[in-house]
């Protein structure tokens, strides 16, 4: 492994994950797994170049212990020829930091999670807890200051960050610096459910940096808004929008391996035929059980639908997978319970012997998905509120039956994809049954060219291009 410090960098990128992690085995060796996911698609467009690093927080034991052996210089073999700096952050502050703060706070203020009645209390323990944050942000500023050189280029990511640029620009003014969010930004009257002084320090967190982008321009107004508001305005920051796309070219190889071919064997064997031997219809979703994502309410609108319909019964399976998510906090848990019991219920409903209306799974499987993508007749996007969504990119683009795309209008793909899909209230469960109903039932010219406009537009930026284009502006 790397000992010694290479030179410093000339491109820098700044995210809670990094592109590898380490499991540590039973006889003491460290196992590195490479990640995925856009992010590490757009890095590898600046390539395998000695200047260029990606700092990352280490995020369990076999993390901490490949830190400790390397002071948190990775091995190049390790993580597919890029330069990594993994940051040993005391346990007990990572946690405070990324679920006592990040995904306990700040997430459920970005996509209006709260149950305002009861939450949020923000109070000593939280105050504590905000104290690991800044902790966790200033040793990603350190860190950032240390590995660039002169007039290096930063990107920092998203709500985990929001305070490096701020602290990075005091250490380093000559570092041209930038933020992303990937999430939505709350509105105004929202956002102050935070306290006063941290909403503040949020904001002019991120305002240290010399640009700050965001997935769309309603995001990127939100965010102008609460500066504005709180602020009297952003100041020098300039602020940019980036939609990221799907990884068409690698999604399109991908879905045609031969271990997609098993998983769609399987699938078929699930959704089965009807009694007259025609192929079943396919409403498929795939998501994380994130409180945001919606899926109870999805299952709701499908039971509506066989209910209001019952045309549609044995006829439309509903191929829904829920991956768990962040299940060391107890909403989550609470969550993906219910929606095994939602779609547990739904099946002894309407089920018969032949037809599962839902078929849910639980354990994650890429192959899997991409197998339910090709299969898919409907896709059903329809969260509380997202950043961007990149299943409702994904689906178009992979399925090979003219999918057609219900949408909710919160997610930030709807910029980009609303005129071509079906758009619904994410909350009315009854228009999303209708929307159902009418995707299922529209004619196969109109899904065809309706598809074929998704996948452009979809894949209109990709991953690479997604991060050379903030590289360019940012260095502009």
């Amino acid at each position: 492994m790397v000992t010694e410090p290479p030179s410093q960098a000339q491109v820098l990128v700044a995210s809670n994950r990094g592109p590898v992690s380490y499991t540590l085995r039973d006889d003491g060796a460290l196992e590195a797994k490479r990640g995925g996911g856009g992010l590490v698609s757009g890095l590898s467009a600046i390539g395998q170049d000695a200047d260029a690093v990606w700092v990352c927080a280490a995020l369990g034991d076999g993390d901490r212990e490949a830190v400790r052996r390397t002071g948190g210089r990775l091995d190049t073999g390790d993580t597919g020829g890029q330069r990594v700096r993994m940051l040993g952050i005391a346990p007990e502050v990572y946690a405070d930091a990324y679920n006592g703060v990040a995904n306990s706070a700040l997430w459920f203020v970005h996509h209006l999670l709260y149950q305002n009645p009861l939450e949020p209390s923000f109070g000593p323990e939280f105050r504590a807890r905000w104290a690991s944050y800044e902790t966790y942000n200033r040793a990603f500023a350190e860190a950032l200051a240390d590995e660039a050189a002169d007039g290096a280029a930063v990107l920092v990511q998203d709500y985990h960050l929001a305070l490096v640029p701020g602290m990075l620009r005091a250490l380093r003014p000559d570092l041209r610096i930038g933020h992303f969010s990937h999430t939505p930004w709350a509105p105004v009257d929202y956002f102050r459910l935070l306290p006063d002084d941290i909403a503040r320090q949020l904001l002019r967190g991120i305002l240290g940096a010399d640009r700050a982008a965001f997935l769309t321009h309603r995001w990127a107004n939100a965010f102008t808004a609460c500066c504005t508001e709180l602020l009297g305005g952003t100041g020098n920051t300039a602020i940019g929008v980036h939609g990221l796309g799907a990884d068409g070219d690698f999604l399109r190889e991908r879905a045609h391996r031969p271990d997609v071919d098993e998983r769609i064997v399987t699938l078929r064997g699930q959704i089965g035929r009807t009694s007259a031997g025609e192929e079943r219809k396919t409403i498929v979703r795939v998501d994380r059980t994130e409180l945001s994502k919606n899926i109870v309410r999805g299952l709701l609108a499908y039971r509506l639908l066989l209910t209001d319909r019952p045309e549609w019964r044995e006829r439309v399976v509903h191929v829904a997978f829920a991956y768990p998510s962040r299940q060391d906090l107890a909403v989550y848990r609470e969550y993906t319970a219910e929606v095994q019991r939602v779609a547990d219920g739904i099946n002894a409903e309407f089920g018969t012997e032949g037809w599962v209306p839902v078929v849910l799974h639980v354990q994650d499987d890429f192959a899997r998905s991409l197998g339910a993508y090709r299969l898919a007749d409907v896709a059903l996007v329809n969260p509380i509120r997202d950043g961007m969504n990149l299943v409702a990119k994904e689906i178009p683009l992979v399925s090979e039956r003219g999918c057609v795309l219900v949408l909710s209008r919160e997610a930030g793909a709807y910029e980009e994809l609303g005129e071509d899909a079906l758009v619904v209230n994410p909350y009315d469960i009854s228009a999303t049954a209708t929307a159902l109903h009418e995707a299922l039932t529209m004619p196969a010219a109109e899904r065809a060219e309706r598809a074929k406009r998704l996948a452009a537009a979809a894949t209109a930026l990709p991953p690479k291009q997604w991060f050379l284009d903030q590289l360019t502006a940012l260095r502009a």
